[in-house]
C-alpha cells in the first residue's frame, strides 16, 4: 500500500499560503548562509594543505646518490619573504628531473622567478632586488605546480656547485634563525615532504576557525528547522488526534523540513562554487589562492550539503515529542516546556573538565575538543537559564511589556535561547580573538642589516668593504664588527658586521641588495628575518581572528532576525488576543527587545569572559603574552554584535505590524 506521507504533505504545503511560503523561504536562506560559510572555511583548510604540499619541493631532502646540489635561502623585500632556490647540477652524474614549475633543471646562470616577484623586479630600481641575482638577459617563469600563492616570491637560480652560494655555511647553521629558511643538501630528486614554516600552520589555523564557526552553523541551521515550529505543532496535533499515527508525524516534518533545507544547502553551496574566483582573491598566508586550490572536492560539498540538511531535519523533528504524545495539550497549548536542572549540572561537570584539562600543557589538538566541549555545554546550559531568567523577571515585573517577555521566557526557554544564542556563541569567539593577538617581545633590531662572515678576521676586512659599498650606493649607515659571543645583536653570535642603516624600508632593501657579494655567502638579512618565525604565527592568528569574528557575526545577526521573524508568525493568534484584548502594538514590541536582551546580557558576558580564558591559555600554549590593546577590539565587537542583534530583531517590526493588522482575524 501506498504511503500517503509525501503527498500529504505536499498537499499541506501548497495549502500553507504565504503564511508556509515565508517560513519555506526563511528556512532555506538559513540553510544556504550556513552551507557557504561552511563550505568557504572547508576549503580554506583543504586549500592550506594543498598550498603546503606545494613548498616541499623547496626542502632539500638528501639522496645518498645524490645528482646536483639544492640550497635554499630565505631574503626579505619590502617585509615579504622571497625564497631563493639555488640549483648546481654534479659533474658526471646523471641528469637531474627539473622541479615543480620547470620544465627542464636550469643551466648554470639561468634565473627562474615566480609570475609576482617579475613584477616586482620590473617595478624596484635594480639596487633593491634584481641585483641580488646573476645579471640575465631575461627571466624564465615558474609555473603554478611549485607555488603555494599567485603573490608568492620565489626564484630558482641555476649555479656552479663551486659557487659560494652553495657551500655549507651559506645555506645554514649559521645561526639559529635559519631553521626553516635555509638549508643545503645532495639531493637526486625533488621529493621532500617538510613544507616552509610559511605554510604548514596555515591549515590548523584554519581549522580553528572552522570549529569555532561549526555552532553558530548549527545554531543557523536550528533555527532554519524550527520556522514555524508552532503552527507545524498544531497542524500535526490535529492530523494526531484525527488518527495519524506518530510515524506519519514524523515522516511528513522529516520529509518537509528535508526538502527545504536541501534546496537552501544546495542553493548555498552553488553559491560558493559560483564565487570561487572571488573567493580566491582574499589573502590568507602568503598570499591569494589559485581558484583550484579552494575547491573542496565532491566528497567535502556533498558531505556539508547533507550535514546543514540533516541539522535543519533533526531540528525540526526534535520539535514534535509533544505531538506524538500530548497532541491535546499541544492542540491547547497547554503544558509550558520547562528545562531541568540537570542542564546546570551538566555545564558544571563541563566546565570542571575543561579546567583540569587546562591545567597542564595542551596541544592544539586537544585545545580544539575542548572549545567543543565547551559549546556543547553551553548549548545545553542556556535554555536553563532563560527559564531561569524568565520566572525571576516575572517575579518582580513592573511593567506590562517587562511581565510579557518574561512570561514568554519562561513559557518557551529553548525558542528564546535560539534567538540569541548565536550571538552569546559568537561572543565566546570575539572574547578568544580580540586578546590573542600574540606578543612575544621580539628584540628591537631597528635598521640593522647583518651580514655573517667566517671568521673575526675577515669581519674586519668585511666591515671596510661594506662602507665603502654603502657610501656608493648613497646609503647612510654604521658598520660595526660584532663579535662570536655577542648573541644580543642581530647577527645572534655569528661572527660577522652589522650595518644600521637609517631611512626607512627602501634604503634598507637597498643596503641588502648592495651587501649581497660579502660574507660567507649568507645572504645579508634584517629583523625580519630574525622574526619571521613569530610573526608567521600571529599574522595567521589575526587573519583567521578576522574572518572568524566577521562570519560569527554575520551567522548571529542572521539566526537572530530569522528566529525573530519566526516568532512573530509562530505568536500570530497570542499577539492577535493581546491586541483585542487592548495590548498596544508598542507594547508587544518592547516585550519582543526586553526577551532578547534579558538572556543576552547575562548569556553573552559569560561566554566573552570563557573566550578571553581559552585565549589566555593558547597564549600560555606558545609562551606569548596577552594583548591587552584587544579590550579595546573587544569592547567594539560587543557593541557592534549588539546593535546587529536589535537591528534584525528590528527587522521583523513591520511583519509584527502586518500580522496584528486585523486582530479579529489573526486570533481566529
Amino acid at each position: 500500500m501506498r504511503s500517503p506521507v509525501l503527498p500529504l504533505t505536499l498537499h499541506l504545503a501548497k495549502a500553507s499560503g504565504r503564511r508556509g511560503l515565508q517560513s519555506h523561504l526563511l528556512a532555506a536562506g538559513a540553510a544556504a548562509v550556513g552551507a557557504f560559510v561552511m563550505l568557504v572555511m572547508v576549503a580554506a583548510t583543504v586549500g592550506s594543505g594543498t598550498r603546503a604540499d606545494h613548498t616541499t619541493w623547496r626542502t632539500p631532502a638528501p639522496a645518498k646518490n645524490g645528482t646536483a646540489v639544492q640550497a635554499l635561502a630565505t631574503t626579505y623585500v619590502r617585509g615579504e619573504p622571497l625564497a631563493v632556490v639555488s640549483l648546481a647540477q654534479l659533474p658526471g652524474r646523471s641528469a637531474t628531473p627539473a622541479p615543480p614549475g620547470l620544465d627542464t633543471f636550469p643551466k648554470q646562470g639561468e634565473v627562474y622567478v615566480s609570475p609576482a616577484l617579475a613584477e616586482l623586479l620590473h617595478k624596484l630600481p635594480a639596487n633593491q632586488l634584481a641585483d641580488r641575482f646573476p645579471e640575465v638577459k631575461s627571466y624564465g617563469t615558474i609555473g603554478a605546480a611549485g607555488l603555494a600563492s599567485p603573490d608568492e616570491l620565489v626564484a630558482v637560480v641555476g649555479r656552479a656547485p663551486s659557487d659560494r652560494a652553495m657551500s655549507q655555511a651559506a645555506a645554514e647553521g649559521a645561526n639559529w634563525w635559519d631553521e626553516d629558511q635555509a638549508g643545503r643538501a645532495v639531493i637526486s630528486g625533488f621529493s621532500g615532504t617538510k613544507a616552509t614554516f610559511f605554510t604548514t600552520g596555515d591549515r590548523t589555523t584554519a581549522l580553528l576557525g572552522v570549529v569555532l564557526l561549526a555552532m553558530p552553523v548549527v545554531v543557523l541551521s536550528a533555527a532554519a528547522g524550527r520556522l514555524g515550529a508552532a503552527r507545524r505543532e498544531q497542524r500535526l496535533a490535529a492530523l494526531r488526534l484525527a488518527g495519524a499515527t506518530p510515524r506519519q508525524i514524523i515522516g511528513m516534518t522529516a520529509v518537509e523540513a528535508a526538502g527545504v533545507g536541501a534546496v537552501g544547502a544546495l542553493t548555498g553551496a552553488l553559491a560558493y562554487v559560483a564565487l570561487l574566483p572571488a573567493l580566491a582573491e582574499i589573502p590568507y598566508g602568503v598570499g591569494s589562492w589559485y581558484t583550484d586550490q579552494l575547491w573542496v572536492g565532491p566528497g567535502w560539498f556533498a558531505a556539508v550539503v547533507l550535514a546543514v540538511t540533516a541539522l535543519i531535519t533533526v531540528s525540526a523533528v526534535s520539535m514534535l515529542r509533544q505531538v506524538a504524545t500530548s497532541p491535546l495539550g499541544v492542540a491547547q497549548q497547554a503544558n509550558p516546556r520547562r528545562t531541568r536542572l540537570i542542564r546546570m549540572v551538566a555545564f558544571v561537570a563541563a566546565l570542571g573538565y575543561i579546567w583540569v584539562s587546562t591545567g597542564g600543557e595542551v596541544t592544539s589538538r586537544q585545545l580544539l575538543v575542548l572549545l567543543l566541549v565547551f559549546y556543547g555545554a553551553f548549548w545545553l546550559f542556556g535554555p536553563w537559564v532563560v527559564d531561569q531568567l524568565g520566572r525571576l523577571a516575572g517575579r518582580f515585573a513592573r511593567r506590562p511589556a517587562t511581565l510579557l517577555a518574561a512570561r514568554r521566557l519562561s513559557d518557551d526557554p529553548r525558542g528564546a535561547w535560539r534567538t540569541v544564542s548565536g550571538l552569546v556563541l559568537a561572543g565566546f569567539a570575539a572574547g578568544f580573538f580580540s586578546v590573542s593577538m600574540l606578543s612575544f617581545g621580539d628584540a628591537n633590531y631597528g635598521d640593522q642589516v647583518a651580514v655573517i662572515t667566517a671568521n673575526a678576521t675577515e669581519s674586519r676586512h668585511t666591515a671596510v668593504e661594506a662602507r665603502t659599498l654603502l657610501d656608493r650606493a648613497g646609503i647612510t649607515a654604521k658598520v660595526t664588527v660584532v663579535s662570536a659571543d655577542d648573541y644580543d645583536s642581530l647577527l645572534g653570535g655569528s661572527p660577522g658586521v652589522v650595518a644600521h642603516v637609517s631611512g626607512g624600508t627602501e634604503r634598507r632593501d637597498t643596503a641588502v641588495t648592495v651587501l649581497s657579494s660579502l660574507g660567507s655567502g649568507h645572504l645579508p638579512y634584517t629583523k625580519d628575518y630574525a622574526t619571521a618565525s613569530d610573526r608567521t604565527i600571529t599574522d595567521r592568528i589575526a587573519q583567521v581572528s578576522t574572518a572568524t569574528l566577521a562570519m560569527s557575526f554575520v551567522l548571529a545577526t542572521a539566526s537572530a532576525g530569522l528566529t525573530a521573524a519566526a516568532n512573530v508568525l509562530d505568536r500570530r493568534r497570542v499577539y492577535g488576543l493581546l491586541r483585542l484584548a487592548g495590548t498596544p502594538l508598542k507594547v508587544l514590541d518592547r516585550a519582543r527587545v526586553r526577551e532578547t536582551v534579558l538572556p543576552l546580557v547575562v548569556l553573552a558576558g559569560g561566554t566573552t569572559a570563557m573566550g578571553m580564558y581559552g585565549s589566555y591559555q593558547l597564549n600560555k600554549l606558545v609562551g606569548a603574552t596577552i594583548n591587552t590593546s584587544g579590550l579595546i577590539q573587544l569592547i567594539v565587537c560587543v557593541v557592534v554584535g549588539a546593535l546587529a542583534m536589535f537591528a534584525a530583531i528590528s527587522g521583523s517590526r513591520p511583519l509584527l505590524r502586518r500580522v496584528t493588522a486585523d486582530p479579529a482575524q489573526t486570533a481566529d
